[in-house]
């Protein structure tokens, strides 16, 4: 993307870099592995993706899309023409994303584990 981007790439990049939404700081084509997402902003666990023709109905974005919610990211989708057609709605959209509390994955809502000993009521330590 970033040696041939298409004109919604372009478009969409010209809206996020250089901290143009406040504070928020996006980079382009960062890898999560095992994929490569198009806009990331890290502090914020936002995905924007621009999409073709070739994503409808696509399984394996489907499972891309899975395994980075998995992640704890949030995924925007938006096709290439709605990007170029109608920016204004797709700025306002990811702004709306980034001030919209994301809810804590699982992982980050557990309870720290117990230190050595605790929560080991009646427990023989041997």
């Amino acid at each position: 993307m970033r040696r041939n981007p298409t004109d919604a790439e372009k478009r969409l990049w010209s809206m996020l870099r250089n901290r143009r939404l406040e504070s928020y700081k996006f980079k382009r084509q960062r890898i999560i592995a095992p994929y490569i997402v198009d806009f990331v902003c890290l502090s914020s666990w936002l995905i924007i993706e621009a999409d073709g023709s070739q994503h409808a109905d696509n399984r394996g974005d489907e499972r891309r899309e899975a395994f980075l919610q998995r992640a704890g990211f949030r995924v925007l989708r938006f096709w290439n023409n709605n990007v170029l057609d109608n920016s204004d709605g797709v700025f306002d959209t990811i702004c709306a994303a980034l001030t919209d509390p994301h809810p804590p994955t699982a992982s980050r809502r557990a309870p720290p584990s117990p230190r050595w000993g605790e929560g080991l009521e009646g427990a023989s330590l041997g």
